[in-house]
């Protein structure tokens, strides 16, 4: 089976190898891949044509909704650059701080954590990423700095969809309910506890993200190329990590899976935007700026032009007036995703479902108005009232960011068929499971009690190739659960391993790459991105594993 195991790896190494150490654009890159899958499915693990054809066409429609929330996100920020209220949200940070380190805090993590927690499914890089380029950010620092907090909020993102839904329905099994009728435990404390096992090393672990994510922006983006410009600012980054991590491991243990990221970035946003303006715990002296424009490399600059070079009038609104479509995408994000309002049942019941697929039994279905790109487009439209604009504003603003959107398009339909024909190949008649969980099964029996530490990374596997912490969830649970049966590990701390290499993953998942990308304009460097991310991923799941192996045989190994 470890042969079946490295061949299952090989379209992972496929996008790792074109991307990465070919440097390949994903453009480029992902058809080839897909490629690799497609022959290894049907050659070997003899999946029939028609259910490769099924998953890619599947894989087609998700990635159609992908680019919706893509438009959805570029179409507001042409919007806002068109109004003039760019200009001004860029004077309102600078108000606060000038420091791109601290402006790079406030937005990626704080209040993209803020946005993770209810919107989810990268809708976060799509709002922080535009937000940074807004401020003078080059477009390619401004999608690594959004990447990389796209790992402690995840978990519990869109209102915690990858615990209460990826774990809750692949757990939802015989073998489970038995177990936890012996223990006396109901399903529903059982799925708040694994939030909880998942919570407490994020928290750990993530109180550093803040600091990790300046010191990689100040050595790659900084004259000096120096971590050591961007540990400078230690005391406010750890002080912005705890001001998130602290409320939100508290909310996970007192209200359960749904707010911890939410609740977590709005008391973060509380504490540590008024102790910014005051300066507190900021290092003295000259602020840190990138280098001037005219120095920064090719691969920096994206198509998009929303830095601080444009002629827009900043005094054509307030600063309240300027950030209210982001406030409004922020306020009906949350509004329509809390499950006690009867909004997200009235959305979610508009849906369109493409069932049997060419006669498979596959499925794939989409929720229009529950989608964060309606939202988008929503407060898009909007804001051509709110900001008195022009007809030409706004047809400018829609006829770029349509144009926007033929870069990633082609990249991201390979890339989610590659990742549902992987998924999907579990039909075969080669009697064998699917990929991915042939290599988990292969990396179990290898690591043996040793599996607290590599947990992580199966977790991380499958948020890599599909892009989602909830779809790793959905893929390796139940493994997971099984694997922490053989060796007597608790169950609770190895799903909750699974939870925080799921996020993790986030990091360098190749259509949340190309979708950060396409909303400053990037296209083609995906593999730079993706080699940069790979180090604070790698810090996660090293990190991830030496507390699993504390908490399974130390710390916690009586929990269930």
């Amino acid at each position: 089976m470890e042969s079946y195991a490295l061949i299952a790896l090989l379209p992972v190494i496929a996008v790792m190898t074109f991307l990465v150490v070919l440097r390949w654009p994903a453009v480029k890159a992902m058809p080839v891949a897909y490629a690799v899958t497609f022959v290894i499915a049907v050659g070997l693990w003899r999946v029939p044509l028609v259910q490769v054809l099924a998953a890619s066409l599947r894989g087609a429609t998700i990635a159609g909704t992908l680019l919706w929330i893509i438009f959805g996100a570029v179409l507001l920020l042409f919007t806002l650059r068109e109004s003039g209220a760019l200009s001004t949200i860029r004077q309102g940070f600078h108000g606060i701080s000038e420091d791109r380190r601290i402006q790079a805090i406030l937005v990626a993590w704080l209040f993209g954590s803020f946005i993770e927690g209810a919107a989810g499914f990268g809708t976060p890089a799509a709002v922080a990423a535009p937000l940074l380029l807004v401020l003078g950010f080059p477009a390619l620092a401004a999608v690594m700095v959004s990447l990389i907090i796209q790992s402690t909020p995840v978990s519990f993102g869109a209102v915690g969809t990858p615990i209460l839904v990826g774990m809750g329905q692949s757990l939802n099994v015989p073998q489970v309910e038995s177990a936890l009728a012996q223990a006396q435990m109901p399903y529903a404390e059982f799925i708040q506890q694994i939030g909880i096992f998942a919570a407490i090393p994020h928290a750990i672990i993530g109180t550093l993200i803040p600091l990790i994510m300046v010191a990689m922006m100040t050595r790659f983006f900084g004259h000096k190329r120096s971590f050591r410009e961007g540990l400078a600012v230690w005391k406010f980054a750890c002080f912005a990590g705890l001001a998130f991590t602290v409320p939100y491991v508290a909310v996970a243990i007192f209200l359960g899976p749904e707010f911890p990221s939410l609740l977590g970035g709005l008391a973060g946003l509380a504490i540590v935007v008024p102790a910014a303006r005051k300066g507190f715990l900021i290092p003295s002296g000259k602020p840190w700026q990138f280098p001037p424009k005219q120095e920064w490399e090719p691969e920096w600059i994206g198509s998009i032009a929303a830095g601080p070079d444009q002629n827009q009038d900043h005094n054509r609104h307030s600063l309240f007036r300027a950030w209210t479509p982001y406030l409004l995408v922020a306020a009906l994000l949350v509004v329509t995703r809390v499950p006690f309002l009867p909004l997200k049942s009235w959305l979610t019941s508009v849906e369109f479902r493409w069932s049997d697929i060419l006669g498979t039994g596959m499925s794939q279905a989409f929720q229009p108005l529950y989608l964060p790109g309606t939202i988008f487009v929503i407060v898009a439209a909007m804001t051509i009232w709110l900001h008195r604009m022009k007809a030409s504003e706004v047809k400018e603003a829609w006829r770029d960011a349509a144009r926007k959107l033929a870069g990633p398009s082609l990249a991201l339909l390979f890339a989610v068929g590659m990742v549902r024909v992987f998924i999907d190949s579990g039909e075969n008649a080669a009697d064998l499971e699917s990929m991915p969980l042939v290599v988990a099964d292969a990396a179990a029996r290898l690591a043996g009690a040793a599996w607290p530490f590599f947990a992580p990374s199966i977790g991380a596997l499958g948020a890599f190739v599909a892009g989602s912490n909830t779809v790793s969830d959905l893929m390796f649970s139940l493994f997971q659960y099984g694997v922490a049966d053989r060796i007597g590990a608790p169950h609770l701390v190895i799903l909750g391993l699974q939870a925080v290499g799921g996020a993790a993953g986030n990091m360098i998942a190749v259509h949340n790459v190309v979708a950060a990308s396409a909303t400053v304009g990037l296209v083609g460097c995906e593999g730079a991105l993706i080699r940069k991310t790979i180090l604070p991923m790698m810090y996660y799941l090293v990190a991830a594993g030496i507390l699993g192996l504390l908490f399974s045989y130390i710390i916690f190994p009586q929990v269930f």
